[in-house]
C-alpha cells in the first residue's frame, strides 16, 4: 500500500473531498488528508475544527483504517510528503480551470522533490461543489446540508 497526500484547506470538508478520499483508498492507497492554512483565503473554520470534522467523517464512513488527518499549517507540501513517506499527491479536477491552477504547482513539486500528482476527475455529482461556494451560500442563509458530511455541517453551523 502506497501513501498519498490529499492536501487542502477543507474549509469545510465537502462530499467532493470525501469522494476523493474514498476513491484514493479504493485504488489501494493509504491517504493522509493534510489540512493546510491558505494565507490567500479567509478561513471560517479553525484548523482544529476542520481536523475534528474530517476525523469524525472518516470514522463514520469506516475509512479511519485507511485514511488519517494531519495538519500542515505552513511549509512546503513536498517536505511534508517526504516526512510521511508519501510518493504522490492526490488532487481532484472539477474543470479545465482546476487543471490550469494545479499545473504549475505540480511541476514545482516534481522539480523540488520528484513528487508525483495523481489527478482524479471529480464525480459529476460533486463537480459544482467548492468549499468557498459552500461558505458563501451558508453565510447567505442557504441550505448546504446536501453538500457536506454531517460532521462538517455541524462545524459550519457553529458559524452563522
Amino acid at each position: 500500500m502506497s501513501t498519498v497526500v490529499l492536501p487542502g484547506s477543507f474549509d469545510p470538508f465537502t462530499l467532493g473531498h470525501l469522494d476523493l478520499t474514498r476513491r484514493a483508498v479504493a485504488l489501494g492507497h493509504r491517504v493522509i488528508i493534510a489540512v493546510t492554512h491558505n494565507p490567500s483565503k479567509q478561513s471560517l473554520l479553525s484548523i482544529d475544527e476542520r481536523t475534528t470534522a474530517i476525523e469524525r467523517t472518516l470514522a463514520t464512513e469506516d475509512l479511519a483504517a485507511h485514511a488519517e488527518v494531519r495538519t500542515l499549517p505552513r511549509g512546503l507540501l513536498v517536505d511534508f510528503c517526504r516526512e510521511v513517506g508519501a510518493g504522490a499527491v492526490v488532487r481532484g479536477l472539477r474543470s479545465q480551470l482546476d487543471l490550469a491552477y494545479e499545473e504549475p504547482m505540480v511541476r514545482m513539486n516534481h522539480h523540488l522533490a520528484g513528487i508525483e500528482t495523481i489527478f482524479l476527475l471529480t464525480d459529476a455529482a460533486y463537480a459544482h461543489i467548492s468549499s468557498s461556494l459552500v461558505r458563501e451560500v451558508h453565510s447567505l442563509g442557504g441550505d448546504v446540508s446536501d453538500l457536506l458530511p454531517a460532521a462538517s455541517l455541524d462545524a459550519l453551523r457553529t458559524h452563522p
